[in-house]
């Protein structure tokens, strides 16, 4: 079940925008501007290493299943701590000029989307993930989890790998 709330900026405590499963239809999920729907699509190697992808508006993670996976997404007033327990953390920064997010999984239908609201402007993202190591021999089934924080940003480029994880 999906829990969903707008952000408030002026809150010092976080909020979450989202809580609940995504289908990561070819190991992917994304958030983008409502307006602005071009996801990034460079599928290189590095970027499927680094587990992120990121456009003028939008961000691709790569989740380490092709299944229903957990995701939580926080909005925060400044950048929060990095969480330790997390195996692979990694931030981007994308433009929302539209105030409103859609987070899906890549083939989801585009009108049942999960709708975010978020101050306009860009937007600083990090993806923490944990429980990689947990997946079944087959990659159906695991404990993997995927943490996505947001907060105000400033025009930026590329991704940058907090922490990385290799298999």
């Amino acid at each position: 079940m999906a829990v969903i709330s707008s952000a408030f900026p002026g809150h010092s405590a976080p909020a979450t925008l989202f809580r609940g499963t995504l289908f990561a239809d070819y190991f992917q999920v994304y958030l983008a501007d409502a307006d602005h729907l071009g996801l990034p699509d460079e599928y290189t190697a590095e970027a499927v290493e680094q587990r992120l992808m990121a456009g003028p508006y939008a961000v691709v993670v790569h989740t380490a299943r092709n299944m229903g996976v957990p995701v939580t997404v926080e909005w925060h007033a400044a950048p929060p701590a990095i969480d330790p327990a997390y195996q692979h953390v990694v931030e981007a920064v994308f433009s929302c000029p539209s105030g409103t997010l859609i987070l899906a999984g890549l083939m989801d239908d585009i009108s049942s989307a999960h709708r975010l609201a978020v101050p306009p402007g860009f937007v600083h993202f990090r993806v923490s993930m944990a429980g990689l190591d947990t997946l079944s021999d087959d990659g159906l089934d695991g404990d993997d989890r995927y943490l996505l924080q947001l907060w105000p940003g400033r025009a930026g480029e590329g991704v940058r790998v907090l922490k990385a994880w290799r298999e």
